[in-house]
């Protein structure tokens, strides 16, 4: 039997939103929608769950990946939220040290800068304080040589000494899915790529949305006693159509983020420092990469689809270069990148940065409850404020009782560890069982890392040699060895073939426009067996294909994209690899769902239209071959 995750009981899934009337209706999946369908799912509440896109697909996948205490509101005297969220932080964790990492932050201090050393020590000390920092984990401050013993990269002109705390490092698009995989194991039906289009009322109270199904064009009418608009940067949109968008509104502000090779940007100690404009910004490593960001402009465009403007990469470079002067970093040397929308409370007066980040919840006549702001940090205090308000609201109309908030001691999904205490142990065996399997080191940490405590299931999956990993692979390539003029595709040859194309080559391929030519390489028609544009296809390899059928049956991935920007992070942080094994991705995805040629080609050109947008980032500083 399939997973009820499974983006093969998709048609079931949508029969069944039909079919029942629900307690609650969530609508939005980023991590505030998923973290209140855990927590109504946990009291006993029958709970759906829809979003218009692929869980996370907005802000909760685009974000500076931390969980972390908000020390820069020490700055704005937002004393509370500082309090609160530092809190959270370590309950976060704790339920799923898989996808949550401790992570020693430098803060360093310069003549002249936004910091000075005392009240460096005293802004993280009463940082420990509020947020209830544990003893191994709190702040002490270095000198100069110690900083640079950290950081030898970092600029030395002006350097005084600086402070280390601990924040933590989180995979912000696999937190948000290993919250709603838990709400679905506890009894919530969650749906990805429904957009409720109408809203149905009753004697003028909010009993219901008409939605369609953005994949398969199917709509639906969803019944619940109370429906929530946890919508993110589209809340107000929901407003608009409930007729009860007044009082306060959103104001969307912008963020990007820059990814390097660690061979360009070589860091082994995150950061956090001050722009010379007075802005804050992180630099982290990352498997093999650094990312640096961001920036906070206010953003008008379409919410789906943010864009990395010239200006905010030269922003995000220029400040790179001015903090880390010896790298000498270009538009070259970027090879990833993405850019995230905040959904704030607007506040006349106030720059992006200075808007608070706190949450609200707006109360419409019709009855639906609108939940705006917060951080990812404090995502399931956010949540529980919310489903406490639900839950007096059904018992007061005649519901059954429902229990107090228990997501405290709750693991997400692949939280089942022993917690941070237990986790280490736990990893260990579970590489092991790596290992037996046949996989490399690095492999099986890296599922064991990402899974947790699902890692057997990903495990179980595993195909007993490449060749089984593709079919279509381990048919075709046989013959198109003997073409010697064909190319194996590999990572190296991605990376060293895109600074030496010819211009209009580049420009080809940034365009995206060649997904239609591809069409018969891709699906059996003539040309070179096992070829695509002139390139032999690789076998996927095991532990890859392992995760992205687990990502299919288990985690609700219906699109190639979500897949490689979502559940494996590959396009952000590996993106000559994803570049390598696109074309096996979404064959097998294209197998296991039964994608018809049409559906095939509009992903693959989805996918295309990702990379394109990313890669055109080297070309900023060369107009003709920028999109």
């Amino acid at each position: 039997m399939e997973n009820q995750f499974s983006s093969k009981r998709r048609t079931l899934h949508l029969m069944e939103l039909e079919r029942r009337q629900w307690d609650l209706l969530v609508i939005g999946g980023g991590i505030t929608g998923a973290g209140i369908a855990l927590d109504a799912a946990a009291r006993g509440m029958k709970t759906a769950l829809i979003d218009m896109q692929d869980f996370a697909a907005g802000t909760s996948s685009r974000s500076t990946k931390l969980v972390h205490g908000g020390l820069r509101y020490l700055k704005q005297f937002e004393i509370g939220m500082v309090a609160e969220v530092g809190k959270e932080r370590a309950v976060v964790y704790e339920n799923g040290p898989h996808v949550t990492t401790p992570e020693p932050m430098l803060l360093p201090i310069y003549k002249g800068g936004t910091f000075g050393r005392w009240s460096t020590s005293f802004g993280l000390r009463l940082y420990d304080f509020l947020a209830g920092v544990k003893r191994g984990e709190r702040r002490s401050m270095l000198n100069r040589e110690a900083v640079l013993k950290k950081a030898p990269i970092l600029k030395r002109d002006g350097l005084k000494g600086g402070g280390l705390y601990v924040e933590y490092r989180t995979d912000d698009a696999r937190l948000c899915i290993e919250v709603v995989k838990k709400a679905v194991q506890l009894g919530a039906k969650a749906v990805n790529y429904v957009q409720a289009e109408e809203l149905l009322y009753e004697n003028g109270r909010l009993i219901g949305v008409h939605a369609r199904d953005r994949a398969g064009g199917r709509s639906c009418t969803i019944k619940a006693k109370k429906i929530i608009n946890a919508a993110g940067p589209w809340v107000d949109d929901l407003r608009k159509m409930d007729a009860s968008r007044t009082g306060k509104s959103l104001r969307l502000t912008k963020g990007i983020h820059l990814v390097f090779d660690q061979s360009r940007f070589p860091l082994s100690q995150a950061l956090y420092f001050d722009t010379p404009d007075g802005r804050m910004m992180f630099a982290i490593p990352r498997d093999g990469k650094t990312y640096i960001g961001t920036t906070d402009t206010d953003y008008t465009g379409d919410p789906a689809n943010p864009d990395i403007t010239p200006e905010d990469v030269e922003y995000v470079l220029s400040a790179a270069n001015g903090m880390f002067p010896g790298l000498g970093l270009s538009h070259a040397d970027v090879e990833s990148g993405w850019a995230g929308l905040r959904p704030l409370i607007y506040e006349e007066g106030k720059s992006p940065s200075e808007i608070s980040r706190k949450d609200e919840i707006f109360r419409s006549p019709s009855g639906m409850l609108t939940i705006a702001g917060g951080k990812l940090t404090g995502y399931r205090k956010m949540a529980e404020t919310v489903t406490d308000i639900v839950a007096r609201e059904l018992a007061q109309e005649g519901a059954s009782l429902f229990g107090p908030c228990t997501t405290r001691s709750i693991p997400v999904s692949g939280g089942d560890v022993g917690g941070s205490i237990g986790y280490p142990e736990f990893l260990d065996k579970m590489v092991l069982a790596g290992l037996h399997a046949g996989l490399a080191r690095n492999d099986a940490e890296a599922l064991a890392r990402r899974y947790g405590s699902n890692t057997e299931q990903v495990l179980a999956l595993l195909p007993e040699t490449n060749e089984a990993a593709n079919g279509f692979a381990s048919k075709q390539l046989e013959p198109a060895k003997e073409a010697e003029d064909v190319p194996v595709r590999t990572v190296e040859s991605e990376k060293a073939s895109l600074p030496g194309r010819a211009a209009e080559s580049e420009k080809a391929d940034l365009s995206g426009g060649a997904v239609e030519s591809e069409k018969t390489a891709l699906f059996g028609g003539a040309g070179k067996p096992g070829s695509f544009g002139g390139v032999i296809r690789p076998s996927l390899p095991r532990h890859i294909h392992a995760a992205l059928l687990y990502g299919i049956h288990n985690e609700a991935a219906l699109k190639p994209a979500d897949f490689l920007v979502r559940r494996s992070g590959m396009l952000l942080f590996d993106i000559y690899s994803a570049r390598i094994w696109v074309d096996a991705v979404v064959e097998i995805m294209s197998r296991e769902l039964s994608y018809s040629t049409d559906q095939a080609l509009a992903y693959r050109k989805e996918l295309e239209e990702e990379f394109a947008k990313v890669e055109a980032i080297r070309y900023y500083d060369k107009p003709e071959l920028s999109l």
